[in-house]
């Protein structure tokens, strides 16, 4: 499992034009699922991402988390966050999940923030979305 995640002020995403998802203060999820990925995996990431304390506090100091700031989650799955790009200049995707497995662990994904108190809002698995955001800081994680 992939993400990328961006602190955000907000976020929101698109589909044919209408607002599906959006967030205020918190955290833009980009979720890309691999072959090998499992619901622990979901749960191990998740919690990761509640509890890291990337939130400036008082003194400017990073260290508060997303339930400090009583921040939301705004979930986008992005399969080409599995992007091969070693060979040729046309990306090949063979590690990217299937959409059976990558929707069943993305809805799982989503359902454990939720189950953490988190307020999550979502794009439309499989659909083309179109992601605005502004990002405080800028501030970008990558977690694996």
């Amino acid at each position: 499992m992939k993400i990328v995640l961006q602190r955000v002020n907000s976020a929101s995403v698109k589909v044919d034009g209408e607002i599906c998802g959006s967030i205020g203060k918190g955290y833009l999820v980009l979720l890309g699922v691999g072959h090998e990925d499992t619901e622990e995996d979901c749960r191990r990431l998740a919690d990761k991402i509640i509890n890291l304390r990337i939130f400036s506090d008082e003194n400017d100091k990073i260290n508060l988390s997303l339930t400090d700031v009583g921040g939301d989650l705004l979930v986008v799955s992005q399969f080409t966050l599995y992007a091969d790009c070693r060979k040729g200049n046309r990306p090949n995707f063979i590690q990217a999940g299937k959409p059976d497995k990558a929707e069943e662990l993305y809805d799982y994904f989503v359902e454990y923030c939720r189950s953490k108190g988190k307020r999550v809002e979502t794009g439309i698995f499989g659909a083309d979305m179109k992601v605005s955001l502004e990002n405080d800081g800028p501030f970008t994680v990558i977690l694996e």
